[in-house]
């Protein structure tokens, strides 16, 4: 039997289906799987062993060879036998259909229903996209598993961590504190780099000898900048002028953490793919669609009129969802959650 599975195109999605991909790799031990993603995708899930082979699929990119007449083309040519569709998006569907998959299950909002052979009734009330995307691999034929989210690193991986990690804390080896305030959904689930500048010096000086680092994208390297320059510490360092940013830097890094503290982005999920103790700010968006980890994650969140808006720019302009959050508030919820996970941390009680 050979499986498409056609993956979602953001990071936090694609970090989120991993518990399926687990499912049908076990489930199916001797088929061939396929997945069809963004270049951005395969290197999230590199390292994992769940794919026999990759289709780069970007419709929204500008390289025609990862566009969905070429996606179609390679996916027609694999002959699968049945392809998962994980987005709910029209397009997705469609390219099931243009690459000719007889066998097509996915969860559809609209009448994109009609281009499934077996389609996935939504659920009445909002669920955990890895809980969603396990009933894709259920009717698919997989038994249900765990919803734990998995990702891997290679030595490539590893080894660049390594370099970064020495560079940046020359002499430091203490427990690794990972902040990350970017999102690739516009400004406002970004708490700011003053917040987070206080933030790191809040938890530097209750975790001696600890490194805080600064995460950061190829877009977000004025941002990390900022949050290190406002910090002022030689415990707080970031990522803005690492020459190079691939993702597997990212996992490597997030691998290693001891705690994360990020806005509702993909880096969260990276984090809880690896068991990472995680304080997640949330702001506009819905709790409901990010609980990949509630065992060791706690959300800081203001109940508010106005939110969740699930817009990318404040529509009222005032920001309050994210502007309003103490420092001392994530701080205080933050030294919980490692010392939960690890009591044997030294952490200071001062202030």
């Amino acid at each position: 039997m050979h499986i498409a599975i056609i993956l979602p195109r953001w990071v936090g999605d694609a970090a989120m289906a991993t518990p399926l991909l687990r499912a049908m790799r076990t489930h199916f031990a001797d088929a061939r799987i396929t997945g069809v993603m963004r270049p951005v995708i395969a290197d999230l899930l590199a390292g994992s062993g769940w794919f026999d082979g990759v289709i780069g699929y970007d419709r929204h990119g500008s390289n025609r060879a990862l566009g969905f007449r070429a996606a179609a083309r390679t996916l027609r040519s694999a002959r699968a036998d049945v392809a998962l569709v994980l987005p709910t998006s029209l397009s997705a569907a469609a390219l099931a259909v243009a690459g000719g998959v007889p066998r097509r299950v996915g969860r559809a909002r609209g009448w994109q229903r009609l281009l499934f052979t077996a389609v996935v009734a939504e659920p009445t009330e909002i669920v955990p996209p890895p809980a969603a995307y396990m009933d894709v691999a259920e009717a698919a034929g997989a038994p249900r598993g765990s919803l734990d989210l998995e990702l891997a690193t290679t030595p490539a991986d590893e080894r660049t961590a390594d370099a970064v990690l020495a560079g940046l804390f020359p002499g430091r080896d203490g427990p690794l504190v990972v902040l990350n305030d970017n999102s690739s959904n516009g400004p406002a689930r970004s708490w700011g780099a003053e917040k987070h500048g206080a933030l790191a010096r809040w938890l530097a000086e209750r975790m001696p000898g600890c490194r805080v680092l600064v995460h950061c994208g190829p877009a977000d390297r004025a941002q990390a900048r900022a949050v290190v320059t406002a910090a002022a510490m030689p415990a707080v360092r970031g990522l803005g002028d690492v020459d190079d940013l691939p993702l597997g830097l990212s996992k490597a890094v997030y691998r290693r953490a001891r705690l994360a503290v990020t806005s509702d982005s993909g880096p969260r999920h990276i984090a809880a793919a690896f068991g990472v103790p995680t304080v997640a700010l949330i702001g506009p968006t819905d709790p409901r669609l990010g609980r990949s980890d509630p065992r060791r994650c706690a959300e800081i969140r203001l109940d508010l009129a106005c939110s969740p808006c699930d817009r990318g720019t404040c529509p009222l302009g005032h920001h309050d969802c994210m502007r309003l959050l103490e420092v001392e508030q994530v701080g205080r919820a933050a030294l919980r959650m490692l010392q939960q996970s690890d009591a044997t941390l030294p952490v200071s009680r001062a202030g």
